[in-house]
């Protein structure tokens, strides 16, 4: 049974035989020693030594006479274990009491002779104590000499089993001298003794300990052909061992078939290594027939050959597999091994099924088995990543029982998936967790609740966090800063995120693509576009790559401005620059050209995406339906509804919340019907928005008790009223005098922790000033002041108020208060004043006040230019109303059809001399009347610029 010959070639050095009569010439490393006193000669003292080894007398007493301590020599001590080999039990109490009680140095062949007598009297253990003791003595004597005196032992005293040998064999391996093993097993073979099997398989397993896989095969082949001996399971075993290691799966599988060939006792261990070998180099689906057939040979497979396969299955990814056979291990009572389920759980993970990989997890987990902390941490993270975050909170809060203990990545996962979630203050009491079960906060976890508080609003508790972060010796990176960056833009206080990027850029901590997006978004939204712009260069010329966000935020700021030539401008740059314009592009460019009047080239512009594209989605859509819908262009908006679906584009919710708006504003109860019946066969429930814009609707008509009702329905359906909702029904309710009632919904709100808002408060204020009670509305906006819930909008409103009552003076006041207050005056709070001093005559105060309002930079809009001309005209200040058309005319404010249409009719009758005598007169009749009747349709308002409508609203006059 010869194996192939590996790749690197072993020698055996073979030492010559030493041969020495030791019963003649005494101990090798021990000169004769000339014995002085009463005795003639060495044979007289060994007598004497043995009779005292034999007799009855205490050996402490006897061997302690000076002579004897003088005379003992080592090689006197060989001659008398010799002269008691077949009493070893007495020699090596001899052995032992020299050493331990006179510190006596015994000589190797003192060793040699003590062991071969307690093998042969089948002593094993003594034996092998007296090995390793002389192991354990460190002489400097080479292996090769040590085996010589073993062997000049054996022979020289005729013992009869060769068992020493093997036992020093052994010795020397349990004593990893593996390579010094197998020198004595090659001499023994010289010297014509045969090791045992068992000998043998010690020194093949310790040379495959050593990795020495080559030598381990060369040495099988010379145990089986040239020693002749059968090898065992546990030969085969090292044998199949050291060529699995090898790669030589083809030697291993015949060694394997030699095996079974030879009628030894199988077992499952070796097939297990052929199972591993298979698996390890990718065959395994060899392994699993392999495992298949150990029944045909009386053999069950373990839980290592289960495992081995699971591994297997794992390194040539085939999870779902390696899930199935785990299954079937379970069944038969093996439990998955760490390593295993790790292998599993980790490899489902990568490959997307998380769903999988839980399951696994749970099911396992009955067993008292999970994967490790680096496998389960992996696995919460992708949970929190793919939403299933109870799924990764049941891991989180289960890893006690299953002996896990969380680490710093565990918390700082779960913390920055509490903070995603927006639950806070569970994200902090995390935190302040870990150091009670020593585990140290990191930046990862303190970035993550500061960046979580800044995007709900909770920027006090992030700043508190940012402190806390530093005072623990935690360095701030660029995530730390962009964040709190990115709450104060969201927030509107753009003087901090300033404060704080110059703080980082000060630290030397250069500002990168989040960090300007979020500067570049916070100053659109507060509409300093041309600054925004500014810092955009300064990104590119520091060569930060702006990317679509950047885009998209400040085409939308333009947009928002009305300059669609430079969003268009910069969609070009970013299609340069190799970025693909996405939906909140195109949303923001229909948004900006409808938001400027330009709507048909809105449609167009969405036409050419879907040319181009092949399809555009809802939120580009829903734009135009938004601009329809607030023109009451319902039927365009429906139209556009048609389109989507012969475009295979669906309405979802917010387009249906548009269209119902629509079609309750312009009280189209037919319509607003079929869009609920409509969305109902599509499975779709109103939202909360659907929900306040019908509660909305029926609010602002008066018909509370409907608005009521769907308020009931509203909740029962488990939409929770927000904050908009409130408002509008507080509108209707104080809008038609039932302000107790209000007062009662707005501490029901307060109680269910929605936080009335400005247009909230600003509802009792609107009904305030129109019942004319200014006490209580001055009252209202000082407490509003002082919870910083004032603005332009309540101002004008108390503006309004005074102005009802002719109270100008503290109306034109309050124009102040508003600057002291850091709340800027806008056009309505300067046009309000002014139509009443315009109104009641003093033309002079209302130009005084228009004047003051261009200083200020506030532009005037179409209304404000109405109420001017109007007032020039009353006065009879034809020329000055002139120039103010003109005037608006330069300034690209569309005019009005009063001013325009109906001031051109009325001048060019007074010129041709008809009906009208009195030009001014007309003007004022003309504009008032037109604005007592806003709402009227444009076939009414055709029939009022004509001639005939303009000489009947004199006459009406």
């Amino acid at each position: 049974m010869e194996l192939t010959p590996s790749r690197r070639h072993f020698t055996i050095f073979i030492f010559g035989k030493i041969r020495r009569n030791l019963c003649t010439t005494g101990s090798t490393d021990t000169s004769t020693a000339t014995v002085t006193g009463n005795f003639d000669n060495d044979e007289k003292f060994i007598s004497i030594l043995d009779d005292i080894v034999r007799g009855k007398e205490s050996w402490k007493i006897s061997l302690n006479q000076p002579f004897i301590l003088q005379t003992l020599k080592p090689h006197h001590v060989e001659k008398v274990l010799i002269r008691n080999v077949d009493d070893p039990r007495l020699s090596l109490r001899f052995f032992n009491f020299l050493g331990l009680h006179k510190s006596f140095h015994h000589s190797t062949t003192s060793f040699c002779i003590l062991v071969h007598s307690l093998v042969q009297a089948n002593l094993y253990w003594p034996a092998s104590s007296v090995l390793q003791t002389l192991y354990n003595r460190n002489d400097t004597m080479s292996p090769p000499n040590i085996f010589d005196e073993f062997f000049n032992s054996y022979r020289n005293c005729r013992f009869l089993s060769p068992l020493g040998f093997d036992l020093l064999i052994q010795n020397y391996v349990q004593n990893r001298k593996f390579m010094d093993a197998l020198l004595f097993a090659e001499l023994m073979c010289m010297n014509r003794l045969i090791p045992q099997v068992r000998t043998w398989n010690a020194v093949l397993h310790g040379l495959v300990r050593i990795r020495q896989f080559d030598m381990v095969s060369e040495l099988f082949n010379k145990i089986v052909n040239r020693c002749k001996i059968q090898p065992d399971i546990y030969m085969y075993t090292a044998v199949i061992r050291s060529l699995c290691e090898l790669k030589d799966l083809d030697g291993m599988k015949e060694v394997v078939r030699q095996m079974e060939l030879s009628g030894c006792e199988l077992n499952v261990v070796a097939y297990n290594i052929l199972i591993h070998g298979l698996c390890r180099h990718q065959r395994v689906q060899e392994a699993i027939d392999v495992k298949n057939s150990l029944s045909q040979k009386s053999l069950q497979s373990d839980v290592v050959t289960y495992c081995t396969i699971v591994l297997g299955l794992c390194k040539v990814e085939e999870f779902e597999v390696a899930v199935e056979v785990i299954n079937e291990m379970v069944e038969l009572g093996f439990v998955p091994s760490e390593a295993v389920v790790s292998g599993v759980v980790e490899g489902l993970r990568r490959k997307g099924k998380i769903v999988d990989a839980y399951d696994l997890v749970n099911d396992v987990g009955r067993l008292g088995v999970a994967p490790n902390l680096f496998v389960y941490n992996a696995l919460i993270n992708s949970l929190c990543k793919d939403g299933k975050s109870e799924e990764a909170e049941v891991l989180f809060k289960s890893m006690g029982q299953k002996g896990l203990f969380p680490n710093e990545v565990t918390c700082s996962v779960m913390i920055d998936s509490f903070c995603k979630q927006g639950k806070l203050d569970t994200a902090l009491c995390l935190l302040g967790k870990m150091t009670e079960i020593g585990v140290e906060g990191t930046i990862y976890s303190y970035n993550s609740l500061i960046n979580g508080n800044c995007k709900f609003g909770r920027l006090s508790t992030a700043e508190s966090l940012f402190k806390e972060m530093i005072s623990k010796g935690l360095t701030p990176t660029i995530v730390t800063y962009t964040s709190l960056i990115s709450g104060y833009c969201r927030e509107g206080e753009l003087n901090k995120a300033f404060r704080v990027y110059h703080e980082m850029t000060g630290k030397g901590i250069s500002a990168n693509t989040y960090t300007y997006t979020a500067l570049i978004s916070g100053l659109c939204r507060a509409n300093r576009v041309h600054e925004a712009n500014e810092l955009f260069d300064e990104m590119v010329e520091k060569n930060v790559v702006p990317n679509e966000v950047t885009y998209n935020v400040l085409i939308d700021g333009y947009c928002g401005e009305g300059d669609t030539v430079r969003a268009l401008q910069l969609l070009d740059e970013m299609v340069k620059r190799g970025l693909i314009p996405d939906s909140y592009t195109d949303r923001s460019l229909i948004s900006g050209l409808c938001s400027i009047g330009r709507v048909s080239e809105a449609k167009n512009f969405l036409d050419d995406l879907h040319k181009e594209h092949g399809q555009v989605n809802e939120m580009c859509y829903s734009v135009l339906l938004r601009k329809y819908c607030k023109e009451g262009r319902l039927d365009d908006a429906l139209r556009i509804c048609a389109e989507m679906l012969e475009r295979q584009v669906n309405l979802d919710l917010v387009c249906y919340a548009i269209l119902i708006d629509g079609s309750l504003k312009q009280n189209n109860r037919g319509m607003f019907l079929r869009l609920l019946k409509e969305m109902d066969g599509q499975g779709m429930k109103p939202d909360i928005v659907i929900y306040t814009s019908m509660v909305d609707a029926y609010s602002r008509t008066g018909n509370l008790k409907k608005a009521y009702q769907l308020w009931d329905i509203m909740v029962s359906e488990g939409c929770i009223p927000n904050v908009v909702t409130y408002t509008a029904l507080i509108n209707g309710l104080s809008k038609f005098g039932h302000v107790s009632k209000a007062h009662i919904l707005c501490k029901e709100m307060l109680a269910t922790d929605s936080i009335p808002n400005p247009i909230t408060y600003g509802c009792f204020l609107d009904y305030y000033t129109r019942e004319g009670n200014m006490e209580n509305a001055i009252q209202l906006h000082q407490l509003m002041l002082k919870g910083c819930l004032a603005n332009t909008i309540t101002y004008n409103i108390l503006i309004r108020g005074f102005c009802k009552l002719g109270r100008l003076q503290q109306a034109a006041q309050l124009l102040g208060e508003m600057v002291d207050n850091d709340i800027k005056p806008d056009c309505i709070s300067y046009s309000t004043i002014i139509f009443e001093y315009s109104k009641g005559g003093d033309i002079q105060e209302a130009i005084k006040l228009w004047n003051l309002m261009l200083s200020k930079g506030i532009y005037p809009d179409a209304v404000a230019y109405d109420i001017m001309i109007y007032g020039c005209c009353r006065s009879g200040k034809l020329t000055e109303a002139f120039e103010l058309q003109d005037d608006m005319m330069r300034r690209g404010v569309k005019s009005g059809r009063v001013t325009y249409e109906g001031g051109r009719k009325i001048l060019l009758l007074g010129r041709n001399g008809r009906i009208i005598k009195d030009v001014s007169t007309a003007w004022t009749s003309l504009l008032q009347y037109s604005m007592s009747y806003a709402g009227l349709d444009d076939v009414l308002m055709d029939y009022i610029f004509s001639e005939e409508g303009v000489a009947k609203v004199v006459h009406f006059r």
